[in-house]
This record gives C-alpha cells, structure tokens and sequence, in this order.
C-alpha cells in the first residue's frame, strides 16, 4: 500500500492524489499539517528535506515532486504516460510547461489571496502573477481548442498536472466562464471513472478547520 503524505489544500499534493486515484492504484493518504507547520518539522524535514508535500512512500521508496510521483505511478501502472516516445516526450514538455507556468505561478497566487493574512497580500505581486498566469492560461485555451486534452486524445499526467489548482473553489483570478476551452476540459476530466474533487481526495480542506 502505498502511502502519499499530503493536505487537501494543496494543488500539487492533488495532482499526485489524483493520478494514484485514477489509476486505481493501492494507496493511503497521510494527513500533513501544513497550516501548523508540520513539513518544518524536523521528523518531516527527514523524510523530504525539501520540506514540501506530497511525498510518496513506496515501501523502501520515497519520492518528492508532484511531477516525479506522477511519472513513477504512471510507469509503474503502465497508464496515463502517453503511448510512445513522441507522445512521452509531450507529455513532459506539458508538466513542465505547468511547472514554471501554471502551478508555479497559480499555487502562490491562490495562496496570497487566500490563506496568507491580510496585512502581508502585496496587490503588485499578487498583480503580477495573475498577469503571468493569465498568459499561461490562453496558451492552454489555445491547445485545448485543437485536441480534447493536452497532448492529443487521451488523458494523461500533463492534464493532470496542469489542471491540479484547476478544481479549488477559492477565488484567485481563474474564472472557468472566461476559457470555455478549458472549461469543457475540466468537465472531460471530471467525467473520468474514479475522479474526486481535491477535498474528497485529502484529507484537510477548509471545511475541516471550521
């Protein structure tokens, strides 16, 4: 049983969340802390100096970086990795296009005008990530209107990876309504066999600090 260290909150914890999910792998979340500083711990610092989530234990195994994780599920189920060299090689140029582009820039963005407190949300920085995240976003707007998913007819890690903050109701400047190209995507996504909201999948949202 595999066993991936994470919070409901997180975007990039989702992404790792979903693609075990929608592989039907055998797998158990363990709830992080995050908001009371558990990955500055020292026990968790041991486990992933980094001190970021997700982290995935395979047995002996321990992986950290959304990115690696989706890789190693997707090469250990033989799924959603693209069904040759050519596709495997866009499905990475994608995650990593999300990497720097979209989460990279949507996670701190969500983050700023949401759970950090108010006195510390600079309006110029939050500014201008909405304005790179924007520009992100038409690119996906554009590719979305040529093929159903990111790197032709299937689904892959690339769409899971670039739609992990995709899904949280917590307003960061994405409004659906304005890309109806991935508008329909996120719904094709959803409508996959054994898909879960991110705070059905984790344990840890909102709703459970109230």
């Amino acid at each position: 049983m595999m066993k991936l260290h994470c919070f409901g909150e997180s975007g990039n914890a989702y992404k790792a969340a979903l693609t075990l999910e929608l592989t039907e792998a055998e797998w158990e979340p363990v709830f992080v802390d995050f908001f009371n500083g558990a990955t500055r711990t020292r026990t968790f610092r041991a486990l992933n100096v980094m001190g970021e989530v997700p982290v995935l234990e395979d047995g002996d195994l321990v992986l950290s970086q959304s990115g690696v994780i989706q890789d190693y599920i997707s090469s250990k189920t033989g799924q959603l990795g693209g069904r040759s060299a050519a596709e495997r090689r866009d499905v990475l140029r994608w995650m990593f296009f999300d990497n720097h582009k979209v989460s990279g820039v949507a996670g701190p963005l969500r983050f700023n005008t949401n759970f950090l407190p108010e006195e510390k949300r600079d309006a110029q920085v939050n500014a201008f990530l909405l304005m790179r995240l924007t520009s992100a976003l038409k690119i996906l707007e554009t590719q979305l209107g040529e093929t159903p998913f990111l790197t032709g007819a299937a689904l892959t890690i690339a769409d899971i990876a670039c739609c992990g903050y995709l899904y949280y109701p917590e307003p960061f400047g994405f409004d659906r309504a304005d890309y109806p190209n991935i508008d329909t995507w996120l719904d094709r996504i959803a409508a996959t066999p054994h898909w879960k909201h991110p705070y059905d999948l984790m344990p840890g949202s909102p709703a459970d600090r109230a």
